[in-house]
């Protein structure tokens, strides 16, 4: 949290969702395949597998507000909600921004400055109190209604297939053999951007050249092959942080792709 003058920039934590209270400035909202224009104080609520950016009016304008970044888990500790990743306030396709009147900015502006105070305390249940006060900022956001004038960019396939690299890029690299890759598919990535698989295929093959799965798959071998040279992981386990159910099919999706089992790679550190 932070309650000094923001830089409107993209979170890049995988794990982290984002709300920032805009307070003052003028800016556009590039969030998924849209583009929100943000004229006057504003709740924006961004997610950590939803490539965004911020594009400034004027450069040497001051921008001015309040931002909170929690992981899912912190917000849903003791209590059963549904997912952020399924709330129209986080999805792709849903309403991220809402415009404030005076009154709503200023009781919103009161419980951002109340939780940067639990922060800097010592008080022992601080990040219940502040998880609570996330929550408030949800439930006061899900009474408003959002702002829902946006535009789409004018060249669309080269938007989109940006966007996809970019969630692309995300997942890797992989952290650990127990959080394994969400994204694995065309359709994964498609639900995630809200396009439909075939608009997201078109497109990625105009601009690339190569099809979606394609661009999906070399960057798997090649998180693979940095796996299988760089960590002590077991070839089941590097199976398993990409996707794959058994370590099986990791192998003949290596081979088919490389000419070499995951193991030749390791052992004998075959040019890569």
């Amino acid at each position: 949290m932070n309650d000094d003058k923001c830089k409107l920039t993209a979170y890049n934590r995988r794990d982290f969702y984002k709300i920032s209270l805009i307070t003052k400035g003028c800016s556009t909202l590039l969030y998924a395949n849209r583009d929100i224009e943000i004229s006057r104080p504003a709740l924006v609520f961004t997610n950590p597998l939803i490539p965004y950016s911020w594009d400034a009016k004027e450069e040497d304008m001051v921008y001015d507000g309040h931002f909170c970044v929690f992981s899912e888990d912190f917000l849903h500790t003791g209590a059963r909600m549904e997912s952020l990743q399924d709330s129209t306030l986080f999805k792709a396709d849903g309403n991220p921004v809402y415009l404030l009147d005076e009154e709503q900015l200023k009781y919103l502006k009161s419980i951002f400055e109340r939780m940067q105070t639990e922060m800097d305390g010592d008080y022992v249940y601080k990040y219940e109190l502040i998880r609570n006060y996330v929550n408030v900022i949800i439930h006061e956001a899900v009474k408003m209604q959002p702002a829902v004038a946006y535009f789409n960019p004018t060249n669309a396939a080269s938007r989109i297939t940006n966007l996809f690299l970019t969630l692309l890029e995300k997942q890797f690299p992989v952290d650990s053999p127990q959080d394994p890759l969400k994204l694995k598919k065309a359709g994964d990535y498609a639900e995630r951007l809200s396009v439909h698989v075939n608009h997201l295929n078109a497109a990625i093959q105009e601009v690339t050249g190569k099809s979606t799965t394609t661009i999906i798959n070399e960057a798997i071998i090649a998180e693979a092959k940095s796996l299988l040279l760089h960590t002590d992981w077991s070839v089941a386990e590097i199976a398993f942080s990409l996707g794959f159910e058994y370590a099986s099919y990791f192998n003949n999706f290596f081979k088919k792709h490389t000419g070499y089992t995951p193991m030749k790679i390791r052992n004998n550190s075959l040019p890569v």
